[in-house]
């Protein structure tokens, strides 16, 4: 297990509630529910999964300020550091399963 922590917050949540609407490059827009939310080092990140989606994986974004008082939520187009930080979330997130497994 990694020896990196994470820590759970609320920013999003405490302004915009549970779920969370994006919209995309053309316009389309997809509401989100909000798994989970956390600081890792000096960023933010944001766990979310389709609404209504079966079987649907979770989708993981950075939290930025806007300046505005808000937060935007922007893709993570470096693999590794997405495969990182999502790997780093499931230990904490699953870990009664993961120390199961031992």
């Amino acid at each position: 297990m990694s020896q990196e922590q994470i820590q759970f917050i609320d920013q999003l949540r405490s302004l915009y509630g549970q779920s969370v609407e994006m919209t995309d490059e053309q316009g389309k827009g997809r509401e989100y529910t909000l798994v989970a939310e956390f600081k890792l080092r000096d960023k933010a990140y944001a766990v979310l999964l389709p609404t209504g989606a079966k079987d649907a994986e979770p989708d993981l974004f950075q939290v930025v300020a806007d300046g505005d008082g808000g937060f935007e939520l922007e893709s993570i187009t470096d693999d590794e550091e997405w495969e990182e930080v999502m790997e780093l979330y499931d230990e904490h997130a699953y870990a009664d399963e993961f120390e199961a497994e031992k």
